[in-house]
């Protein structure tokens, strides 16, 4: 059965079934498959789509692309196992053929014979850690040597588990204390990570596990014993565990208190069939055991946390560093800049390079996704554009080859959109090339308002693309505005966008005033559209006034 595998941006990932129908991907709860944390999605960004047995991919006319196998996907296109598509932050691998896990452990239905489970014995974890006597007939009440042998497992899980152990290294160790305690020849151990079941720990291969012990495990939280497969009702309908010569089998939950993290699975084919009191001394172990991995996996968390917020408090000073310290000087304009990170580093960047002959270049990009990787890709654009701009090429020309220089080196699934300009103080014109960034808003003081677009494609794609470039000249008053999407796709409870015509009306109705105060009245207008929701984007307005 065709699936997908869906990997996040922090190498976190999730697999979904495709089935037999059309699947969306976007950033619109309208999606079947919906992230609206991700704002380089367009609302109805991709579709993967079956037809006559094939599958196909298909960009929905996405703002920011699809890549499909590291090239831009255009229209339509036919999948196979193993192809990669890129859409906004999110890494889709396309799989038709079963994984690791599938291999070791299927899950089989239950027979037409008998689709009910009748346990020899099932027991919850209350029961098994609250009832002195079940205690005590595990532990007390039986022959000297089962007695020692169970209290010394119960003594090495504890000792072993209470050690500063990888999580890595936990679940075979768990798996090992199991068997050992239940003398069982093979087992499995399997958590629940998103919604799939993961095999963490195996001793043999090609367990068949009938759904109803795995759905009375975890869903209803019950330690399972069968003492003879054969013999049993329901499981006389699974021919594969016959064929297996699986004699008895137990099961029970990584259960810490009302939470399931996933399961242990016992069998044996040969020995002594499991007892009421191996499935007693299991369900114990498997609670000890995932205390211990929901405690790992918190340390883990706080570690990896610490050394991130270390790395990003770090990579925040050296990227506030590479900002414009302060606003340039220049004859006839009253220009002003900022850029809010929504997160401890940002994607977005904007800069300023003198030219000769009273002329500055002016810049605003946003670099597609967050955090680190984004803020690496800004440094080197902004290194790159100190060394073009310094040949004195027109805007155009510097931006194409910019666009050269990075695409030969771009990561799979980045790409950049910018907007330079070169302001003439002398003349008091203004050229410029748009490569797929928002289009800036020139607000004449005639009341007239113009869309600065003419430009290219988005920088990163395509090596070889050209940019066109355009003039537009200023008079006194009016106020050119470049901007994110950081600002005009500002969400707020609602989903209602802070929008390009709520920004046009807000600079009209402060063209009066300088620079400086029209860049802070947009910023806290959108502070005040999200009402206390946090941006999900980074935030970057210049403005340019002719005095």
């Amino acid at each position: 059965m065709a699936e997908i595998q869906i990997r996040f941006k922090d190498g976190a990932t999730t697999q979904r079934s495709l089935g037999a129908k059309r699947v969306t991907l976007g950033r619109s709860t309208g999606a079947d498959l919906h992230f609206p944390e991700d704002r380089t999605l367009s609302r109805e960004h991709l579709a993967i789509e079956p037809e006559s047995g094939v599958w196909w991919a298909a960009d929905l006319g996405s703002r920011n692309g699809t890549r499909l196998n590291g090239n831009p996907l255009q229209g339509r296109a036919r999948l196979s196992p193993g192809d990669v598509l890129e859409a906004g932050e999110l890494t889709v691998f396309f799989l038709d053929t079963p994984s690791v896990e599938e291999r070791t452990v299927v899950f089989t239905a239950p027979g037409s014979v008998s689709p009910g489970l009748e346990a020899s014995a099932h027991l919850k974890l209350n029961e098994a850690i609250g009832d002195s006597t079940r205690i005590e007939k595990a532990f007390l009440l039986t022959s000297p040597e089962a007695a020692t042998a169970r209290l010394q497992a119960l003594f090495e899980a504890g000792r072993e588990l209470a050690g500063r152990r990888p999580l890595d290294e936990l679940f075979p160790l768990i798996l090992k204390l199991a068997a050992r305690a239940a003398g069982a020849e093979r087992g499995v151990v399997m958590t629940i990570e998103g919604e799939e079941l993961v095999t963490r720990a195996a001793m043999g291969a090609d367990f068949r596990i009938s759904t109803a012990v795995r759905d009375r495990v975890l869903r209803g939280r019950e330690s399972l014993l069968i003492h003879d497969v054969a013999s049993d009702e329901a499981m006389k309908a699974s021919a594969t565990l016959i064929m297996q010569r699986v004699r008895t089998l137990l099961a029970a939950p990584l259960q810490t208190d009302e939470k399931v993290i996933g399961l242990v699975y016992l069998d044996s084919t040969a020995g002594r069939p499991f007892t009421a009191e191996d499935l007693t001394l299991l369900t114990v172990l498997a609670n000890i055991a995932a205390i211990r991995i929901e405690h790992a996996r918190l340390i883990e968390l706080e570690q990896a946390e610490r050394v991130m917020q270390a790395e990003l408090r770090q990579a925040a000073e050296i990227q506030r560093g590479l900002l414009p310290k302060h606003d340039p000087v220049v004859p006839g304009f009253d220009i002003a800049g900022h850029s809010e990170p929504c997160r401890t580093v940002n994607g977005d960047y904007y800069d300023y390079f003198p030219l000769s002959g009273d002329r500055l270049a002016l810049i605003v990009g946003d670099v597609a996704g967050k955090g680190i990787s984004a803020a690496l890709l800004v440094s080197a654009i902004q290194a790159r554009l100190h060394t073009i701009s310094e040949e004195e090429r027109p805007v155009e020309q510097m931006v194409a080859r910019l666009n050269r220089g990075m695409g030969r080196n771009m990561p799979g699934g980045r790409f950049i959109t910018m907007v330079a300009a070169v302001l003439d103080a002398a003349h008091g014109g203004i050229r410029y090339t748009n490569a797929g960034h928002n289009r800036p808003l020139l607000l004449r003081a005639s009341g007239a308002t113009e869309e600065l677009g003419e430009g290219g494609l988005l920088l990163g794609i395509l090596p070889q693309a050209e940019y066109a470039g355009a003039d537009v000249l200023m008079e006194s008053g009016d106020a050119l505005v470049f901007f994110s999407d950081g600002v005009t796709e500002a969400a707020n409870a609602a989903d209602e966008d802070f929008g390009e015509a709520r920004l046009a009306d807000l600079v009209r109705a402060n063209l009066h005033r300088p620079a400086a105060e029209i860049n802070t009245a947009i910023r806290e207008a959108v502070q005040q559209h999200l009402n206390g929701l946090p941006p999900l984007d980074d935030v970057t307005v210049v403005v340019v006034k002719k005095t």
